[in-house]
């Protein structure tokens, strides 16, 4: 019989939990930037090996904060926690343990028979991985640790393992050659998002939502998707538009290019800048953009 879990990667915001599970997958499954929280929904990226089948599920990063927006993504952090098999715990070897790490080490100080605790970023000059270790060892006695660099995938089959050795026996969920299971229209919507974030980041850190409209498919093959950009107010609509134009033509620019290289079929998107003032606390568009 061979081994299968569903393991969810968990931290504080920017620790690297997109780059490690794209690095573990081996294809972009999770957009990244440099923007605390970018991750707002479980995502989930897969791979298979001889021994098994590991099914992981990246979360946003774990903030201490009562904004409803916020509140929403420790929601879904808490729910991935209560319905995978093993956890994954990444932390930042570059940044001393704050208030944030130590609400998620008293999180899993009662999960630690299926957690592993994975130090990341042990590739750059400032990591400081003893003194990771010296928060660790007694918060989460008994846990199995390994140091990594998601960016260099250093050490990653060596997580592999580890993980594959608290799995148990199941069958394989998925089948062999995918490495997701979003759906295009998701997958879509959050490239166009990394983006505008990527294009605006430095003027609309968390200001930006992205949300679905409709699709539809040729007869040549090739797929037509609409969606829209949410703001919260005129000037920042501005900004993601650009002096005639250029920001947003740079962003489907930009997002058509990354979608070459994941579907087999040519994507053509439209995208049309909206104002919604209240995006980030209306629970019916909460509902609707992070699921």
């Amino acid at each position: 019989m061979p081994k299968s879990a569903f393991v969810a990667i968990v931290g504080r915001p920017s620790v690297g939990k997109s780059t490690l599970l794209n690095a573990l997958c081996g294809a972009k499954v999770s957009i990244v930037s440099s923007v605390p929280q970018t991750t707002r929904n479980a995502i989930r990226g897969i791979i298979t090996k001889p021994q098994g089948q590991l099914i992981f599920v990246d979360t946003p990063g774990y903030h201490l904060s009562d904004k409803k927006l916020n509140l929403r993504l420790r929601e879904i952090v808490l729910q991935s926690i209560s319905e995978v098999d093993l956890i994954l715990y990444l932390i930042d070897a570059t940044r001393e343990p704050g208030k944030e790490e130590e609400a998620i080490a008293e999180l899993l100080s009662r999960e630690i028979h299926r957690t592993v605790v994975a130090i990341n970023k042990i590739d750059d000059p400032e990591a400081r991985p003893l003194l990771i270790e010296e928060f660790v060892i007694p918060r989460l006695r008994g846990a199995k640790r390994v140091s990594i660099s998601a960016v260099e995938k250093t050490n990653l089959e060596s997580l592999i393992e580890i993980l594959f050795s608290l799995a148990p026996e199941g069958p394989f969920w998925y089948p062999e050659d995918i490495y997701t299971d979003q759906e295009p229209v998701f997958r879509i919507g959050e490239l166009i998002r990394e983006k505008a974030i990527l294009n605006t980041y430095q003027e609309l850190p968390h200001a930006i939502a992205v949300e679905y409209r409709e699709s539809s498919k040729r007869a040549d093959g090739v797929l037509f998707a609409r969606f829209d950009i949410l703001v919260e107010r005129d000037s920042q609509k501005g900004i993601v538009i650009g002096s005639q134009g250029s920001v947003i033509k740079r962003i489907r620019e930009e997002a058509e290019a990354d979608l070459k290289e994941l579907f087999d079929y040519p994507i053509k998107l439209q995208m049309q800048v909206r104002v919604d003032p209240d995006w980030r606390k209306s629970d019916s568009r909460l509902s609707r953009i992070i699921f």
